[in-house]
């Protein structure tokens, strides 16, 4: 009797790997279109454009040379480079930060019970639909040197005009700004779900043990939050480096290359100089930069998240 229980033991043990083995299989069919999808939009275009890096192609022409790294070298010993470099992490990080102090102290304000909450949640996730391409010419027209409303305003009280968006030392911090306020209502959403997971029993045994608000939110609230800020992070820092819309429409990218971000300056170099082989290797640096700082945040902060 042992030997048959034993044996139809074995036979259904066998029946239920076989049954978990085809629907893993059927669960793998279901990742395909979306395989196919990022290997046609992204793994193609980036091996293709590993490729160009390498020649000296125009962009235009059906034939081009292999130049091997020279266009690697020229990228190294441009002074372009650097200051493009530099622009794009003052875009990305200077973003980042800003998106979630901003966004975790809008989702902090919401999250209690007060009036008009979901009027004002509205209000500052709006400019999120807007085409960031339109938000650059809504705020060009207030920091536009003739006709903009910030000079009028100056003009009015008997101020001197001011060239905000010709000033490099003031247009970078003016495109992180209007990026900031595009976006800081994403932030604000992501960090206001992390918020309303949180259970009230934490903040009630706190209360009973005498923390102060402040302590509350230091070892309570920032902790549990940290899947939140993980998210908002990585996002932010990836739409940051990436910045070009805002950028073509506030400035253009002056003056000169004065507040050229790394994509627009491969748009530059691509399009207006016919130096497709240069640009793509710029595409390269950038894709290993963002690489690097995006995974760099994840890793750090996923280490930094609890259990509740």
């Amino acid at each position: 009797m042992n030997g048959l229980e034993t044996s139809k033991n074995l036979t259904v043990s066998k029946k239920e790997r076989k049954s978990k083995i085809s629907k893993n299989s059927s669960l793998w069919w279901m990742y395909l279109p979306a395989l196919l999808a990022v290997s046609f939009f992204i793994i193609y275009p980036f091996l293709n454009g590993l490729k160009i890096s390498f020649t000296n192609w125009n962009g235009f022409s059906q034939s081009y040379d292999y130049v091997g790294f020279k266009q690697y070298t020229r990228m190294l010993t441009d002074p372009d480079t650097w200051l493009v470099v530099k622009n794009t992490l003052i875009y990305g990080i200077g973003s980042t930060v800003f998106q979630n102090i901003i966004g975790l102290l809008y989702a902090l304000l919401l999250n209690q019970s007060i009036r008009f909450k979901a009027l004002t949640r509205t209000i500052v996730y709006l400019p999120v639909i807007i085409s960031p391409l339109i938000m650059g010419y809504i705020w060009y027209f207030f920091f536009a040197f003739n006709g903009g409303a910030l000079n009028d305003v100056l003009v009015l009280f008997g101020l001197e005009k001011i060239n905000a968006l010709g000033n490099p030392d003031l247009n970078i911090w003016i495109i992180v700004f209007v990026n900031t306020y595009q976006f800081v209502g994403i932030a604000m959403i992501i960090f206001l779900a992390g918020l309303q997971s949180i259970g009230r029993d934490f903040y009630e045994a706190a209360q009973i043990d005498g923390a102060t608000p402040f302590q509350q939110f230091k070892n309570i609230t920032l902790p549990l939050l940290m899947p939140s800020i993980t998210i908002n992070m990585v996002i932010n820092i990836i739409g940051g480096l990436k910045l070009f819309d805002v950028i073509i429409s506030l400035t253009g990218g002056g003056p000169g290359n004065a507040s050229q971000s790394m994509s627009t300056f491969m748009y530059d170099l691509y399009f207006l100089r016919q130096d497709a082989g240069y640009a793509a290797t710029q595409g390269v640096l950038m894709a290993v930069i963002i690489l690097i700082l995006s995974l760099a945040a994840l890793i750090y902060f996923k280490r930094q998240e609890v259990e509740a």
